[in-house]
């Protein structure tokens, strides 16, 4: 099987895990306490109005029927009306996600660029002080909740040094919304005080949710080029005279780099659950404070979306872990058919 064929094959294997959860999410949205059309109106409807609004988003009929229904408004880009905007859930998503879309990407760069060395060092000196400073480092990253971080660092850093935003997402006025990450929008638009102010906010929030993951890349890093290091290949290398670093860096590294990839493209999916804890603490106006308020107010439509957008972030998680195991070990493709 080429590996062109392997992603299709992948990808279409997750349109089934996706109505599946969609299923999930919808039933137990519609089993949740409250009426959405009493809420919809408020208390002080009637109750002709409230069993009207009941006809009108056919609360009546059978919930496979309403299911049928939603996804059918999904796929055309209606996702219902929110109680908390008033505005279509689909409109307030695009309008929120890009926000923690931009922080757990520049998170996930954060544990990136900083994981890998970690577990290269902790792999060349196995045992000795860098091996154990970075074992501990990853023992707390992995270990600390995300909101005590969060605290820990907004205290440190923002509150007793001042040198970061402890709150926000940009301290000037915004540049013009293009992609809706400010980043971006703030290049294109060539205003560099407002990039500068948006990086400043977004530091902080995204190497508190860098922790974690950091943490899993240079223990997967560091436990991969110690296996890849005691392998005959590599002895062979060093047996013929080429200098130890260009073993590690040109060979091993390349060879123990499936591994990483693996947990980099997983971590990311669990970013996004990180993520609902930093925004609430470091006020950033993303998809988590949408949906706090959302499952405050019972709102309903808002509360499937949310969900709904987070399990596919998971799903094309999954399917990029899927991918990356292909590609890097043809064994993969084939295994499925040589069985």
């Amino acid at each position: 099987m080429g590996f062109k064929s392997y992603v299709i094959r992948r990808t279409l294997a997750g349109i089934p895990v996706f109505i599946g959860l969609s299923i999930l999410i919808f039933t137990l949205a519609r089993v949740l306490p409250g009426d959405p059309a009493r809420l919809a109106l408020g208390p002080r409807a009637s109750e002709e109005a409230v069993q009207s609004l009941r006809e009108e988003m056919g609360l009546h009929d059978p919930i496979v029927v309403q299911y049928l229904d939603y996804m059918a408004g999904l796929f055309q880009g209606d996702m219902g009306i929110s109680l908390t905007t008033n505005r279509n859930v689909a409109a307030d998503l695009l309008y929120f996600f890009p926000a923690t879309f931009e922080l757990i990407t520049v998170g996930m760069l954060i544990a990136i660029v900083l994981g890998i060395p970690l577990g290269i060092i902790a792999g060349q000196n196995k045992d000795e002080a860098e091996d154990n400073a970075s074992r501990l480092f990853a023992f707390f990253g992995v270990s600390m909740p995300a909101f005590w971080a969060a605290i820990l660092l907004q205290l440190l850093f923002a509150f007793h040094l001042g040198l970061l935003p402890a709150t926000g997402r940009i301290g000037v006025e915004a540049p013009p919304r293009i992609t809706g990450l400010m980043l971006v929008d703030s290049l294109v638009a060539t205003d560099f005080e407002a990039f500068r102010s948006a990086l400043a906010h977004l530091l902080l929030p995204a190497f508190t949710l860098a922790l974690a993951p950091m943490a899993d890349i240079a223990r997967m890093t560091r436990s991969s080029f110690i296996e890849e290091f005691n392998k005959d290949y590599v002895h062979a290398l060093h047996s013929s005279g080429i200098p130890g670093k260009l073993i590690a860096y040109k060979y091993v590294l390349k060879a123990s780099f499936a591994s990483t990839l693996t947990i980099i493209a997983l971590d990311y999916g669990f970013l996004i659950g990180s993520a609902f804890l930093i925004e609430i603490v470091f006020a950033w106006p993303g998809m988590a404070r949408y949906g706090v308020d959302a499952i405050l107010a019972n709102d309903i439509n808002a509360i499937i979306g949310v969900t709904l957008v987070v399990g596919v972030v998971f799903i094309v998680a999954n399917l990029v872990v899927d991918i990356l195991y292909g590609y890097f070990d043809p064994r993969v493709r084939y295994g499925g058919d040589e069985e």
